[in-house]
């Protein structure tokens, strides 16, 4: 397992998340600062099967998603979650401020690896990239929180 990914979802990306502001604009997208936080929030709870979506690649297509998520390619500015996944505008928020946002994020960070840590070989369905196992779904968290932090130029 890559270490440093796996440190960087848990510790690192707290420490740079902490000094985000309501206010801090993003370079691209329609998401203010607490709705990504609250997006990435959600997107720990589909590793975890809170959240659960259809798988909405073709199976043949999966080969190819996997080969992206096994890189080191980031994804690209305005990457947008398929629309039978993701509506074209922003969730409506459910925390009454930022600092909560990210307080709920952590602990959704904290139960992606405890249940993970405690099944090594489970295995749960993004509706893009197919089922993934706990290695792939850090490399996909880590790709995706570095994503959402150079959004709001927090890397």
């Amino acid at each position: 397992m890559d270490h440093q990914k796996s440190n960087f979802i848990r510790e690192d990306q707290f420490a740079l998340l902490n000094k985000l502001g309501p206010a801090t604009l993003p370079s691209w997208g329609k998401m203010n600062a607490q709705q990504m936080v609250e997006h990435v929030s959600a997107f720990f709870k589909v590793s975890t099967e809170k959240i659960k979506f259809p798988l909405v690649t073709p199976e043949e297509h999966l080969p190819k998603y996997k080969e992206f998520l096994l890189s080191d390619k980031p994804f690209r500015e305005n990457t947008r979650a398929p629309s039978d996944v993701l509506p074209d505008d922003p969730l409506p928020l459910h925390y009454p401020d930022l600092p909560t946002a990210v307080e709920k994020l952590k602990k959704e960070v904290d139960h992606f690896f405890t249940l993970f840590e405690g099944n090594g070989s489970l295995m749960t369905l993004h509706p893009v990239f197919g089922s993934l196992n706990f290695e792939e779904w850090v490399l996909l968290h880590y790709k995706h929180v570095q994503h959402h932090l150079r959004q709001f130029g927090m890397i």
